[in-house]
């Protein structure tokens, strides 16, 4: 295993990080089989483990709270705050009041003291970010957090971050968490590169696509949908969705490629995304044993230019096959109100 700085907090990760999104109910439910698939982790040199308050309503950051105890201070352990958590209002966000309650509730979940990257899930236009800053700062005062980041957010946030914090004495964001893959790449045009200006680590989520590759889906083939992330499904293999042929036929050139260099597909792509200068480490996110087992045989891959060069002519660099973050879009997209000028002030104008 490979190991990386995250970014300039010292802290040295490994290339591939453990996501633990798929260790709750309608993924992988039982605690004990997703306990030693992170042990099996950690025996094979894995020191960063990542995970949510979201994933499963906290029942992920249970699980892996059961399998880092005795283990704990050997581990880098992300975590994340920003979606709602139960009934009720002020259950989510960015606010002081909401991230005070739920680093608490993390902290008791994941049985440790400390958090060692606390991480805002995606950005909040209810709350000034100097105010999401500022709460994080007394935490990391606290020393119930070590450093935090931030996750999936635009370039733009992440330099107005930087500049706020830099202007009101604030502890900034160290990390960042994009989507990043074969298959979307538009991070590569502005996120990245603001990354490392900045000098943040930067851990990347759904290397393999939302599972385009894995090598399960194949051109001409019937889409099996009775295994994954149930709520992302829809989005991302609706057959009258027309971003699927061009996902497809880029599979079809990325496994020969992958046979070519004797590797897998799943192999190629997260080899891929840490060759990038600005990626610190790459979430791997296995349901089982064995799909773990598969990524870590490629833990010592290095893809050689010759290699890159095609990847770079099957996918052009800071293209986008599809829109990563589709189950997601921003309120400045869903939200007509944000998008149009009340009627009297069109009238008006």
């Amino acid at each position: 295993m490979r190991y990386r700085t995250l970014g300039g907090t010292g802290i040295e990760v490994s290339a591939y990080c453990l996501g633990t999104m798929m260790f709750q109910d309608g993924c992988n439910s039982d605690h004990d089989d997703c306990v030693r698939i992170i042990h099996a982790a950690l025996d094979q040199g894995i020191n960063f483990v990542d995970t949510a308050d979201m994933y499963g309503q906290g029942e992920s950051e249970e699980i892996v709270g059961k399998a880092l105890r005795g283990r704990r201070d050997d581990i880098v352990l992300a975590t994340k705050v920003h979606f709602q958590m139960g009934e009720g209002r002020n259950r989510s966000g960015n606010s002081r009041r909401w991230i005070l309650k739920a680093v608490e509730d993390s902290l008791r979940r994941l049985n440790t003291d400390w958090i060692d990257l606390y991480q805002v899930h995606r950005p909040d236009d209810s709350t000034d970010v100097e105010e999401t800053l500022s709460v994080l700062s007394d935490l990391v005062r606290q020393g119930k957090i070590r450093a935090f980041g931030c996750s999936t957010f635009p370039a733009e946030e992440i330099v107005e971050a930087h500049h706020v914090s830099e202007r009101r004495g604030l502890g900034r964001f160290r990390s960042e968490q994009p989507p990043y893959s074969v298959l979307a790449r538009g991070i590569e045009a502005s996120v990245l590169p603001v990354c490392q200006r900045y000098g943040m680590g930067v851990l990347v989520w759904s290397p393999l696509a939302f599972g385009f590759l894995t090598g399960k889906y194949r051109k001409n083939q019937p889409i099996d949908l009775s295994t994954g992330r149930p709520a992302i499904r829809p989005a991302l293999f609706d057959p009258a969705n027309a971003q699927n042929a061009a996902k497809l036929d880029a599979v079809e050139q990325l496994v020969e490629l992958a046979e070519n260099i004797g590797c897998t597909l799943p192999q190629l792509a997260i080899a891929f995304t840490v060759a990038h200068p600005g990626v610190t480490s790459a979430i791997i996110g296995p349901r089982t044993m064995p799909q773990l087992e598969d990524l870590l045989k490629g833990a010592a891959l290095t893809l050689d230019d010759a290699t890159l060069d095609r990847i770079d002519e099957i996918v052009p660099p800071g293209t986008n096959l599809y829109n990563p973050n589709a189950p997601l879009p921003p309120r400045s997209l869903t939200d007509t109100a944000l998008r149009r000028r009340p009627l009297t002030d069109r009238a008006a104008a």
